[in-house]
């Protein structure tokens, strides 16, 4: 037997399904599919989502993940929901939803490839290490209209997808569409110092009188690993996220069992920034860590405190990262005012495929017309570089 034809022979025995929970999959098999600097997506970040009420039906994000099975294992999957609006999203597609509308078509639900209400970029299409990754992707990939059809959507997106799925999915007609966030990397410094020395002088010097102005009011800033998250941090935590959301106007999606949830079940993962003065807490970061990137994820404060924001957010998960000799760090979606702190402009990736013809061709030339605006707004970014400028 050819290479060939034993590859269309393992294809013929995939079995696709898709899953009302994560639950209905094996929580060792699923986590052997996840790279290891993604702990958003392992079966345990996943769970907590559904199991605090967080990602159900009921709040329009009906878990249907996709899983690729040979003989009752599993060798390929992706986080996937049914959506009844596009809140906790992050690619913004509200004005496709709304030409739908006017058209007298319904554009949801639809069905979306993601980690809920999480803008980071990685793998969404994932699969097992000992089989072809590859053809995995291409057959996940190429079975999704049909997938589409059963379940009566518009439209499936995957967001925040890298290349290697992006270029799976193009190849079975959606559309490519990019974004931009600010990443701060780490080429090896020794310390901050070291970081700030890099930059501008006037650059440094703002971050230098930031800080100052931070430290000049009496704020301790204390970090807090995982395993070390008490009631209190918790509690302080879910008081802050629920402030932001609130100053926001938005909805919390999130529950205070989610963060529990996720703290007892992936406590090497997560790490809490604790600010707080005269022995009180006053706010604090949340951040997920992977093997070699810090995530930024939810960030609020009890009590206004000038510049604290940029310090949690930025400054000292940036000190972190140089002493943990990590090579990213991730700040979250949006922002421009990042890139004055250190942190520079990266792509992101999304694919999207249409049931409808006509609405499909109208979507790829939308994007097709967004990247002429990315790549002036990227170029006028790259202009405003918060590092020396070399010969």
């Amino acid at each position: 037997m050819t290479n060939k034809e034993q590859s269309n022979h393992k294809a013929e025995r995939v079995i696709l399904t898709t899953n009302p929970s994560i639950t209905a999959l094996d929580q060792r098999q699923w986590n052997m599919m996840v790279p290891e600097d993604d702990p958003s997506l392992q079966y345990e970040f996943l769970r907590a989502l559904e199991d605090s009420g967080s990602c159900i039906s009921e709040t329009g994000w009906a878990p249907c993940h996709i899983a690729a099975s040979i003989d009752g294992q599993l060798i390929g999957g992706a986080p996937c929901y049914l959506k009844n609006h596009s809140y906790g999203e992050f690619v913004f597609d509200w004005a496709w939803a709304n030409a739908y509308e006017r058209a007298g078509m319904s554009y949801y639900p639809k069905l979306l490839i993601a980690v809920p209400f999480t803008p980071v970029s990685g793998a969404r299409i994932i699969s097992h290490p000992d089989h072809d990754s590859a053809a995995i992707r291409s057959h996940i990939a190429g079975a999704l209209p049909t997938i589409a059809e059963k379940l009566k959507v518009s439209s499936v997106h995957c967001i925040f997808c890298n290349t290697n799925d992006l270029d799976a999915l193009t190849a079975n007609n959606f559309v490519s569409r990019e974004g931009r966030q600010f990443h701060w990397h780490n080429p090896g410094y020794q310390d901050f110092n070291d970081f700030l020395s890099a930059l501008s002088s006037k650059k440094r010097k703002n971050i230098i009188r930031e800080r100052r102005r931070v430290k000049d009011q009496g704020i301790q800033l204390t970090w807090v690993d995982g395993p070390d998250i008490t009631t209190q941090h918790k509690n302080l935590l879910y008081a802050c996220y629920q402030n932001t959301i609130r100053e926001h106007g938005s909805y919390a999606y999130l529950t205070s069992s989610f963060f529990e949830n996720l703290i007892q079940a992936l406590p090497t993962s997560v790490q809490m920034l604790v600010a707080s003065k005269d022995n009180k807490d006053l706010a604090c970061g949340f951040f997920l860590r992977g093997k070699n990137t810090l995530y930024g994820r939810y960030w609020g404060a009890l009590e206004h405190v000038t510049d604290l924001h940029f310090e949690v957010c930025y400054y000292t998960p940036i000190e972190y990262c140089i002493a943990h000799q990590l090579l990213r760090f991730e700040a979250g979606a949006q922002g421009e005012h990042k890139l004055s702190r250190g942190l520079t402009p990266q792509k992101t990736l999304s694919a999207h495929w249409l049931v409808n013809p006509g609405f499909h061709e109208a979507v790829k030339q939308f994007t097709f017309n967004e990247q002429d605006h990315l790549a002036e707004y990227t170029q006028m970014l790259e202009s405003h570089s918060p590092f020396k400028q070399t010969e």
